[in-house]
């Protein structure tokens, strides 16, 4: 019967080491500034996809000319 309770014991304390582990783990990751790092870089790594560069510089050159015509017109 001990033997029965203390396993049941070192059970017990390995599943709080575990959620401990967990908890602290959560806590990393839910940091917001860390949300904010991850999702800063992952506008960033969009943004250099040449796909979105080359289409985002030709709104503003399309912007930029429509400006201009429509200032000396």
């Amino acid at each position: 019967m001990s033997k029965d309770t203390e396993r049941i014991e070192r059970e017990i304390e390995a599943a709080r080491n575990q959620l401990a582990l967990t908890l602290d783990e959560l806590s990393v990751r839910a940091h917001p500034k860390r949300i904010a790092d991850n999702a800063k870089q992952k506008a960033i790594a969009k943004v250099n996809e040449p796909k979105v560069k080359y289409s985002l510089i030709g709104a503003a050159g399309l912007i930029v000319l429509l400006l201009l015509l429509k200032i000396f017109r």
